[in-house]
């Protein structure tokens, strides 16, 4: 199909430079699960963007060769004033027809949705989301709990190799 990525993840990125929960959960508990015990490749942003690139385009291509897209809903991503250019460009891609599918995660309890983006509420109600729970945090690395085994159902196939 032309897909480089089995997924693009989009996150909130902190402006502050105390590492938060979300970041590691983005850049060591992700890509342990999915690319290290379930083969899948993902796409990170500060990890697969290169210094020097053109942001916004390499957001784009990097999101077109894409299978799906994950977003991990936070307090801080719903509570930004002004969301980021990836998830600009991933909402837009979720709601056209190009067939680009979204993986909702609520890292936090949201409670209500109606402080979010009319859009991500739509994609919400069509499909709901996979909640992180506390008791996740113990054993963050089981590919076996619930929460893994959901993200694992909405991702694509992966052909393991023989």
């Amino acid at each position: 199909d032309g897909k480089i990525y089995d997924a693009y993840v989009i996150y909130p990125r902190s402006h502050n430079n105390e590492a938060n929960f979300v970041e590691c959960f983005v850049y060591q508990i992700m890509p342990d699960i999915l690319e290290n015990k379930c083969g899948y490749k993902l796409c990170i942003y500060g990890r697969d963007i290169y210094p020097g690139e053109d942001t916004a385009s390499a957001i784009e291509k990097r999101m077109q060769k894409s299978r799906r897209l994950i977003i991990l809903l936070t307090h801080q991503l719903i509570n930004c004033k002004e969301p980021t250019y990836d998830q600009h460009i991933a909402l837009y891609n979720a709601l056209i027809p190009n067939n680009t599918k979204v993986i909702l995660l609520e890292m936090e309890t949201i409670g209500t949705y109606e402080n979010l983006q009319e859009s991500l509420r739509f994609i919400i109600k069509q499909q709901g989301t996979v909640k992180w729970k506390e008791q996740h945090t113990v054993h963050p690395q089981s590919s076996n709990s619930k929460f893994w085994k959901q993200v694992r159902y909405h991702m694509p196939l992966t052909v393991k190799p023989s």
